[in-house]
């Protein structure tokens, strides 16, 4: 599969070039950014072109992957869809439920598979820790808490991200604890409560189809030494936490490549497509509204 990176930033150099350049299966042809000299610089570290026009790159690529920010995301998925290409997005989908909307509706009607990166999902032990509780089931609650220090940690490459600020820790760790929970306790079909705390700190209330409830915390502002990510379920079956992983972003980032190649190539939606992401932004939109009514 030839695919096209679009994106040029620390996520873009992290993760998905090195995921792309590196994988078997996949043909490493091109990169595009908002900033030429970028794409440029990034492309020769890893023997591919720089294009400048970003339709040219998708007319030359089965797929793309996205390492930019939501609204450009939704937008550039639109027209990747529109010109045949598969997509390898990341969360959050989009900035609000519109635009993702059209994200899943462009992939429908172009009939291209869709895999959004949640990275806990693509990371062997937690992966195999959310089948082994979907599987058993009984389940009375659960609690996640996803507490960064993006911006309490000087030098943190993510901190400048205009969309981070906007949108803050239920934007950007919001979608990690849902892609954990919702397999698990099912849809959240309704978002009880939505409290702001330090900085850009949200706490959840989530009522979950299943009848389970489940409250997540949210933070890219915790002190440095009180960050971490914690799951825990409670239910018929006692107590269980989510595993730490032992592989990094590149690893997990390969895996939902993967995804994508099995996807497009048997037709068969994976779990994270971006209809799963739509309801994410979905739930993360109604959070939101909660917020700004203060409720």
């Amino acid at each position: 599969m030839r695919i096209g990176l679009l994106g040029t930033g620390p996520w873009a150099r992290l993760a998905h070039a090195p995921a792309l350049s590196e994988h078997a299966e996949l043909e490493f042809t091109g990169v595009w950014g908002r900033r030429p000299e970028a794409a440029e610089e990034l492309a020769g570290q890893h023997g591919t072109r720089a294009y400048a026009d970003v339709d040219a790159l998708l007319a030359d690529v089965d797929a793309v992957a996205v390492a930019l920010p939501p609204d450009v995301q939704a937008e550039l998925a639109v027209r990747a869809a529109r010109a045949g290409c598969h997509l390898l997005l990341d969360k959050p989908l989009a900035p609000t439920v519109a635009e993702g909307r059209a994200v899943v509706e462009a992939a429908d009607r172009a009939g291209v598979a869709s895999v959004v990166f949640f990275t806990t999902r693509f990371q062997p032990e937690p992966a195999a820790w959310i089948a082994e509780q979907e599987k058993a089931g009984g389940w009375f609650t659960g609690r996640a808490e996803w507490l960064g220090a993006v911006f309490t940690v000087d030098g943190n490459p993510f901190a400048a991200s205009p969309w981070r600020q906007d949108k803050g820790a239920l934007w950007d760790v919001g979608p990690h604890a849902l892609s954990v929970l919702l397999p698990v306790l099912g849809d959240a079909r309704r978002v009880v409560a939505a409290v702001p705390g330090p900085g850009d700190t949200v706490h959840l209330v989530l009522e979950h189809d299943g009848g389970a409830s489940s409250t997540a915390t949210l933070s890219l502002t915790v002190p440095p030494a009180a960050a971490g990510t914690t799951v825990e379920l409670r239910g018929t079956t006692g107590v269980t936490r989510l595993p730490e992983a032992t592989q990094g972003e590149v690893a997990a980032l390969t895996r939902a490549a993967d995804a994508l190649l099995a996807a497009a190539d048997t037709g068969r939606p994976h779990p994270c497509d971006a209809a799963f992401a739509l309801r994410v932004t979905e739930i993360l939109a109604s959070a939101e509204d909660l917020l700004a009514a203060g409720r």
